[in-house]
């Protein structure tokens, strides 16, 4: 009996969950067609409401079984474009985007609610650009207005998850210059979106990731799986980072911290971490170049790995966050391509802190860094804080083969082969201001040495290095260097250098070298550049004294000898733009003199021949306070100035980078400067040029005399020939920064043709336009001085001078003022003025030309000329036209305007113009 009653109350309860589980699927069949046209048409409100992007899509389907259990609108082939000014670019592309239906809001709500969003198959494309205008910005928030309590939107949204599945995630921010790119992308995020604090759990997968900065690829093709959970503070943009796993390949990374918003930057505190990790996991997550070595390595040990970063970044105010970094490996291995001879013991334990993100408060601790090779081993270890002047405890230890270490690394694209054996400890301050050197002792050799690159085919042989370094005071003049020798071979031709270097701050040397030097085929062999390089320096010199001698002039206490032969060797120098290329020169030294014949070069198209001396060569050379001082005739046939400007070119260099980053390389923009004379020379020439090109000027027989001292170049009695008019000169010059220099110029020219001036002299064309249509011959006696700016041509407000303008026979034909005061006072026989022996006199300042009182006769007018004119054009001049037959009566008239619209009225009253002060004057 109660069997039976069993059996019969299974049968109810699988009958009443069969009607139930039907009455469920049917609901799910029905419910979808009774509410679609409502989902729809308040959904398709929304967007038009919500929504400045562009919207398309095929269908629109609701169904319970696309995204079972939630009920969703799937719409396909979905598409949504970007706010401006990305209007025309997709910022959402994806097979399906599905909204999930809140079923209760649904039913019993007058409002629809979605809570899911569900993306298949989709293209993510964010972008910014230069001015940090964004795509993404589609969502038009509601204007602030008062609601009456039941007002409510058709459609609410109020996510609880997200999920992105085999997506595409394209992130392109030209403002910062960062780009990722994210593919294979699976994303699920759970968590209350509308409320203002909240936590979200999210678990992510990408195939394939690439980050890059600045053009330099730091991931390339990494695959990440993490599981993350944040909070999330949407009223103070707060973010807590509490646990976040994430393998980046195979390195498993605990990324943990906080990131908040602040009103002019971020607050951070962050910790990746890393413990117990695989040295071949670690190289795993490097950049792509290091995983085709790691292919054909084998890698062991064990890592440990921490990264923090913590602060405030308020770039406004200079303010960064604290940088630390701790590395250690211990018990490494390492063998490339099965050597014979493996990297074993390899440890490392460096700790390392920026704080600010101020590289000069760096602290550097390698408390160890050793490897063997065999018996054979290196072990260093250095302290270091400070970079431009730096405390330093160095301690260096190695006996190490260099052609056992370079297979076992597998350094790419060079051979090495010697014995390294260094035994060398270093402790204290390194600062060159201040003359300090670190104590020290110790050597540091190298036996049989051997070099080798894919660039040349022949390698560098019998490199020998015998090395001694001592300091026990701690300063420059307690320092001292030994080698003995160091010498190598190369195409057959031996070198060496013999030096015993003391006291650095007032250097004893006694240096002896040896041998020829082939530049060019040295630079090939470590370097695919500068091929087309052909030069050799040869050296036979002894060198013995102390620096102080030549400071002192005690010549005779020197024992310096030798010569020194350069040919076909390019010289680049920060001063200059383009190389110096000597193509030949053979240096004679005879104490603190440098002499030489028959010196040739050439620098971009001009050419030089150089006959003279230097002196206190060796002290300029190795002191950054000794001036080089010489005498020399210089002679050239042709010398381009304006290849002398110094430049600096805002070119980024751009590697190759995945097209997916749809970067294209910006063009380099090129910023003209001054030409820079280095304040450590005191020089003197007597310069002869057959034609000189400055600035569209031509100048025919150029001679004259030319010192160089403190930074600037003082020209005496130069003369030249321009346009048929000899010319003389006097001038100073002297530049202020890379971008402004000063001059003083005083020139005399006789006989100067003003029509030829103006079609042959672009300056003087654009400086007197009004000589357009002017003929005759003038001769000029001015001074003047100013400042110049990076291209070199003068800034008028700063010109200062003044000179006379003597004229000899000048017709004016066409000039607009004098055809205006021909119209005004009805004279035509004042339209074209010619005029004879005239001398105009005038000064410059504050752009202003004030025009001293002037007369001259023509067609019985006696005209009368004062005033100013600004050098921008503008014209403020007084005339009184004495009339025929004695000019006793006249008529006073004023020009104002410009040289192309001068304005002409009766009567004396004229208009001032405006002085335009120099930016700069103080």
């Amino acid at each position: 009996m109660a069997a039976t009653n069993y059996k019969i109350l299974f049968f109810k309860i699988l009958k009443y969950t069969g009607i139930t589980f039907s009455v469920l699927l049917a609901l799910m069949f029905i419910t979808p067609l009774i509410f679609a046209d409502k989902i729809r048409e308040q959904v398709k409100k929304t967007a038009n409401e919500k929504l400045n992007g562009e919207l398309n899509y095929n269908e629109a389907n609701v169904s319970f079984f696309r995204h079972f259990p939630s009920l969703t609108l799937s719409l396909t082939d979905f598409k949504l474009n970007g706010s401006a000014p990305f209007q025309n670019e997709r910022l959402i592309a994806a097979d399906e985007v599905a909204f999930g239906i809140n079923l209760g809001s649904l039913v019993f709500g007058k409002t629809i609610k979605i809570d899911q969003i569900f993306l298949s198959n989709s293209l993510i494309n964010v972008k910014v650009n230069e001015k940090g205008e964004a795509n993404y910005n589609v969502y038009i928030a509601e204007k602030e207005k008062e609601k009456e309590p039941e007002e409510a939107s058709d459609t609410g949204l109020k996510l609880e998850a997200i999920e992105i599945n085999n997506s595409k995630l394209v992130y392109d921010d030209q403002s910062t210059e960062f780009h990722i790119d994210a593919f294979g992308f699976d994303y699920l995020g759970n968590g209350d979106f509308s409320q203002a604090i909240f936590a979200l759990h999210s678990k992510v997968k990408i195939g394939k990731l690439n980050v890059i900065y600045q053009k330099e690829p730091y991931l390339m093709n990494k695959k990440v799986d993490g599981d993350l959970i944040t909070k999330i503070n949407t009223n103070s943009l707060s973010f807590v980072f509490e646990q976040n796993d994430l393998f980046i390949n195979k390195l498993l990374v605990d990324f943990t911290g906080k990131f908040d918003f602040l009103k002019d930057g971020y607050n951070m505190d962050f910790k990746i971490k890393s413990d117990k990790s695989n040295l071949n996991d670690l190289f795993t997550a490097f950049p792509p170049k290091y995983i085709t070595w790691l292919k054909d390595t084998e890698l062991k040990g064990n890592v440990d790995l921490l990264l923090t970063l913590k602060g405030r970044y308020i770039a406004s105010q200079n303010i960064g966050p604290d940088l630390n970094l701790d590395l250690k490996i211990k018990d490494g291995f390492i063998n490339y391509k099965k050597s014979a001879f493996p990297v074993s013991n390899l440890n490392i334990d460096v700790a390392t802190k920026v704080p600010s993100l101020n590289p000069e408060l760096l602290q550097l601790d390698a408390k160890n860094l050793s490897l063997n090779i065999e018996k054979n081993y290196l072990k260093t270890k250095l302290k270091m804080d400070g970079l431009s002047a730096p405390d330093i405890d160095l301690v260096l230890n190695s006996n190490i083969d260099l052609e056992k270490l370079n297979q076992a690394l597998g350094i790419p694209n060079v051979e090495l082969k010697g014995l390294l054996v260094s035994d060398l400890k270093a402790k204290g301050k390194l600062d060159q201001k201040q003359k300090l050197f670190p104590n020290a002792s110790g050597s540091l050799n190298l036996k049989n040495g051997f070099v080798k690159t894919k660039y040349y085919p022949n390698p560098i042989t019998n490199i020998n290095v015998v090395s001694k370094i001592n300091n026990t005071k701690g300063t420059y003049d307690g320092l001292s260097v030994v080698l003995v020798p160091a010498g190598f071979t190369f195409e057959g031709e031996p070198f060496w250098v013999k030096a015993d270097l003391k006291n650095f701050d007032d250097l004893n040397y006694d240096i002896k070298a040896k041998g020829t030097l082939n530049i060019s085929k040295i630079y090939k062999v470590f370097s695919q550049k500068g091929l087309d390089v052909d030069g050799f320096i040869k050296a036979d010199l002894e060198l013995k004294g102390i620096q102080s001698y030549a400071q002192k002039g005690d010549y005779s206490k020197l024992k310096n000898k030798g010569t020194l032969e350069l040919r076909n060797i390019n010289v680049q120098t920060e001063y200059l733009p383009k190389s110096l290329l000597i193509k030949e020169g053979i240096f004679k030294f005879n104490q603190d003199k440098m002499s030489f014949n028959t010196f040739l070069a050439s620098y971009g198209q001009s050419d030089f021949k150089l006959n003279g001396y230097l002196q206190n060569v060796f002290n300029f050379m190795s002191s950054k306070n000794g001036t080089l001082r010489g005498s020399f005739t210089l002679n050239s046939k042709y010398i381009n100035v304006d290849e002398f400007m110094s430049s600096t070119s805002t070119t980024t260099t751009i590697d190759k980078i995945p097209a997916t980053t749809e970067n294209s390389p910006k063009p380099a923009t090129q910023e003209t400067g001054v030409i820079i004379i280095p304040s450590n020379l005191d020089l003197q020439f007597y310069a002869t040029a057959h034609k000189i090109n400055y600035q569209g000027l031509t100048l025919q027989d150029g001679k004259g005399a030319v010192k160089m001292k403190n930074g600037k170049i003082v020209m005496q009695n130069t003369g030249f020939n321009l346009i048929g008019c000899n010319v003389t000169m006097n001038a100073a010059y002297q530049a202020i920064t890379p971008k402004k220099a000063v001059f003083e110029y005083q020139i005399k020219a006789t006989d100067f043709d003003i029509h030829r001036a103006y079609k042959e002299v672009k300056m003087f064309k654009e400086m007197a336009s009004a000589a357009e249509s002017a003929q005759g011959i003038v001769s000029l006696d001015y001074k003047i001085k100013g400042r110049l700016n990076q291209q070199m041509m003068p800034v008028y407000p700063s010109l200062i001078g003044g000179g006379v303008l003597s004229i000899k026979d000048v017709k004016v034909k066409g000039m607009k003022m004098f055809n205006a005061v021909s119209k005004t006072t009805n004279h035509e026989s004042i339209k074209n003025p010619e005029l004879s022996k005239v001398d105009i006199k005038s000064t410059v300042k504050n752009n202003i030309v004030t025009i001293e009182r002037f007369k001259f006769k023509y067609a019985g007018f006696r005209p009368r000329i004062e005033g100013t004119s600004s050098l921008d054009g503008k014209l403020n001049i007084k005339m009184r036209l004495g009339l025929p037959p004695f000019g006793i009566f006249g008529i006073p008239l004023t020009v104002t305007g410009t040289q192309d619209k001068p304005k002409i009225k009766m009567g004396s009253q004229g208009q001032d113009i405006e002085e335009t002060k120099d930016a700069e004057d103080n």
